[in-house]
This record gives C-alpha cells, structure tokens and sequence, in this order.
C-alpha cells in the first residue's frame, strides 16, 4: 500500500501536538527544537497539504480546531508507534556496534581472520571500549557468499576466482596456490617445473566443489590450457587440512593456498612443485550486502585492519 500525499510526516504531527498540549505557537517551536516564524511556517504547510485548517492562531496563544483536535487524537496513536519503532532502531544500532557475524572461506577462516580478531580487540582497547562481540562461521566460499545474501551474517570472505556477482566487496589480501606432493612423489624430483597442461591432466586430491580454491584452480587452468577440461579429482574432501594428509600420505598431488602449507613445506613434510604457463595468483575478499560501503562498526573497522595488514604484506 502507498500513502497518499495527504498524510503529514512525524515531525509536522509532532509540532501539532505540541500546539495542542503548550497552547502557543512559541512554545511549540521550542519543543520541537525550532524558532516560532518557522513552526508557523510548517503548520501552514501540513494546512495545505491536508486541506483543512488545523491551527486557530490569536494574540493570547493558538490552540487546535475541530479538525486539528481529530488529526491530533489520530497522531497520538502513529508517534507512539514511531516512539517504539525508535527505540528498535536504536537498539538494533547498538546490537551492531557491540556484536559482529561473520563468515569466511577456511583458508581466509584458518588463517588470516585470528589476526584481524586480535587486531580488531587491540583497537577496541587502545579506545577504551570493550571489544566487539564476534561469531565467526566457517564454510567454502559458495555457503559464505549465500550467508552473507540471506543476511545472516554481515560480513564473508571468499577466494573464489572472481567477485560474487551482485554483491558489494573489496580486496583485503592476496594469494597463491602452489602445488604439492609428498617428499617421495616422482615430481619431487623433477629438475624443471611441471607444464600447466600436464597438471591439468593430473588426477588431485581437491576441496569440494564450491571451494574457492578448486575454483581458482579449475579456472586457472582452463585459462592456462585453452580447450582442455582438468582431469576429475582423485580425492575430494572438505578441508585443507584433508588435503594435506592425504597428499602426504601419497593418494595424489594437490594444489593449496600458500598459507595452508607453509609450516608442511618449512618441515619437510611436502615439497613444492614449481608449475609454468599458469597464473596462481588469487585475491581474497571481503563481501557484503546493501550499499557500496561496507557495514558501519566493528564490520568497517575490521576491514581497515585487513587492509592495513594486507597493504604491510609481502605479495605471492
């Protein structure tokens, strides 16, 4: 249903309640925070617009007419329900700044969003203000993306190939997918690097579909290899971590984000696999709902941080 023109706005309804209960134009004004020229000024306004005299105005004060007394005894009703509708907005705002749900990809989840965490409390404190409350939810970049549209959430971090479509976001960091195998495996002796259409033809041990980084990776390497559909996976788990121990346990090669297997490839327990002809480098983002800025609060803030910290970062 849409209001006709005829229907006044609050503030117009609620400097003619104040007419009615302080009996003068001045003191009406007063109320409503405004100068007594331009009270008048609106009153003669909400008169035209709705087409009845509503004000009798007289040396020793105005006071309503029929008509005024009968809109006014309607308005009570509507500022009452506007008071409360207030209140609401004014709790959920609070509820905002104290409380932040988010969702991110397990890479982004595992690895990058602790330190944004603790990045976020430090700022809290250092502001002499508790730090915000945080729900973090964990899924592949497909399910985060869904969160964030049904509003469950008011912020997701994906690693998808691409931006989402239809959703507002920004870059907060960079990646690199690398392959790898067990220290046994025949390419951990190669002595050149592994030809982009030779990984494409090579069963892996993968995330499920809908992870960011078998999307990365699929749409790499259909880039790379022009025609050439990349061979099904060996393995699929739901997991970088699956991956890991299945790669090492030697199922099959796999292809991770840099950050999942650094400490695997510090120790010794995998072996990095150089790869030509393909480009391995992914953005990560930050998406959300609504307008072209992100969340204000804690939401905003905690980007500024995973910016700052990207921006320090050394690239893949």
């Amino acid at each position: 249903m849409v209001l006709s023109e005829r229907v006044p706005d609050l503030r117009s309804l609620q400097l003619l309640l104040a007419v009615r209960d302080r009996g003068s134009l001045g003191a009406a004004g007063a109320a409503c925070g405004t100068t007594q020229q331009a009270a008048s000024a609106r009153l003669r306004a909400v008169e035209a617009q709705v087409g009845v005299r509503l004000v009798v105005r007289g040396a020793r004060g105005s006071h309503l007419t029929p008509a005024g007394e009968l809109l006014a005894h309607w308005a009570d009703a509507v500022l009452a329900a506007a008071t409360s509708l207030d209140a609401a907005v004014a709790a959920l705002r609070a509820d905002a700044a104290t409380h932040l749900r988010l969702a991110a990809s397990l890479t982004v989840a595992e690895h990058l969003v602790p330190r944004w965490l603790a990045a976020l409390a430090g700022r809290a404190r250092a502001e002499g203000l508790a730090p915000p409350e945080v729900s973090l939810r964990t899924a592949n970049s497909d399910d985060v993306e869904a969160l964030v549209r049904a509003g469950e959430v008011e912020l997701g971090f994906v690693e998808g190939p691409r931006a989402p479509a239809g959703l507002p976001g920004t870059v907060v960091g960079t990646d690199e997918l690398v392959v790898v195998v067990a220290p046994d495996h025949p390419w951990a002796r190669r002595r050149g690097p592994l030809a982009a259409a030779e990984l494409a033809a090579t069963a892996l041990v993968a995330r499920e579909a809908g992870s960011g980084t078998r999307s990365a990776l699929e749409e790499a390497l259909a880039g790379a290899v022009p025609g050439v559909v990349p061979a099904p996976p060996a393995l699929a788990v739901a997991s970088a971590a699956a991956v890991r121990a299945s790669v090492v346990a030697g199922v099959a090669p796999g292809a991770l984000s840099s950050l999942a297997v650094a400490d695997d490839l510090a120790l010794g327990r995998l072996v990095a696999v150089p790869v030509r002809g393909v480009d391995l480098r992914r953005r990560l983002r930050a998406v959300w709902a609504g307008g072209s800025t992100p969340p204000a609060g804690p939401a905003r803030t905690l980007l500024a941080l995973a910016a700052a910290e990207a921006a320090a970062r050394p690239r893949p």
